[in-house]
């Protein structure tokens, strides 16, 4: 049986006898219903976990023993995937499925042709909505090393993580050039832009062409925006040693 994910800071993870408080106490003990002799994962998102037992359990607290650490270390290539703003509840349908095919972050891009448009505290009810599902996909997955979940962007900003990475792909239906025969680098960062629902414009596509990235088409039929890029992710990682 795996073991249920908690999330606790990093200086009480290095503890032999770890105490479990606040949302993730209450969470364990009210909702997980967790009790004495039952194991359970604990990490601090950062990449380092331990694998503990519990020994006691108040209302919304639980104190649990240490007994086998863990480290899960940053991977290499690091996948960035660049995802413009789906309409409705997709966008967290979208960050869940790509934490949970181990994508490494994820930026939230304000394409020319997004439908929804986060201005103001929109914007920071959005990205909070992001991190959220991030949080709570992290944590079904099993993951010790969480997402990051960046600012919103703009065509700008995405530009320059593309001039920086090892690999830079967009997704386009119009792409002559499969994904499947891109070979991932060994390191760095790989970005992976996918567009909205109206399809990337041909501007944008030009400002990511002339800071190095590629298009690339995932197959023969159009992908949703909320769900190309797990699927794009998961043939990215599946050729490299992540996966392999």
């Amino acid at each position: 049986m795996t073991l249920p994910v908690f999330v606790v800071d990093s200086e009480r993870l290095q503890a032999d006898s770890i105490e479990l408080v606040g949302p993730e106490g209450w969470h364990a003990v009210v909702v997980r219903r967790i009790r004495p002799g039952e194991r359970i994962l604990l990490t601090d998102m950062g990449g380092a976990g331990a694998e503990c037992v519990v020994r006691s359990v108040t209302k919304d607290t639980l104190v649990a023993e240490a007994l086998v650490r863990r480290t899960e270390p940053p991977a290499l290539p690091r996948l960035v995937v660049v995802q413009s703003i789906p309409k409705g509840d997709h966008g967290e349908r979208a960050v869940d499925l790509l934490t949970e095919v181990g994508v490494d972050a994820i930026v939230p891009w304000a394409a020319s042709r997004s439908v929804v448009s986060w201005r103001g505290e929109r914007g920071a009810k959005g990205l909070a909505k992001w991190r959220s599902a991030a949080f709570a996909a992290a944590k079904q997955s099993r993951r010790l090393r969480f997402p990051d979940v960046e600012p919103l962007h703009s065509t700008a900003q995405v530009a320059e993580l593309i001039s920086t990475a090892g690999q830079a792909l967009v997704l386009h239906e119009t792409a002559d050039r499969p994904l499947c025969d891109d070979v991932p680098p060994t390191a760095g960062d790989v970005v992976l832009v996918v567009g909205p629902e109206g399809g990337i414009t041909d501007d944008e596509l030009m400002v990511f062409v002339d800071r190095g990235a590629r298009a690339v088409r995932i197959g023969p039929s159009v992908l949703r925006s909320s769900t190309a890029g797990a699927v794009a992710s998961a043939l990215v990682l599946s050729r490299t040693a992540r996966w392999g």
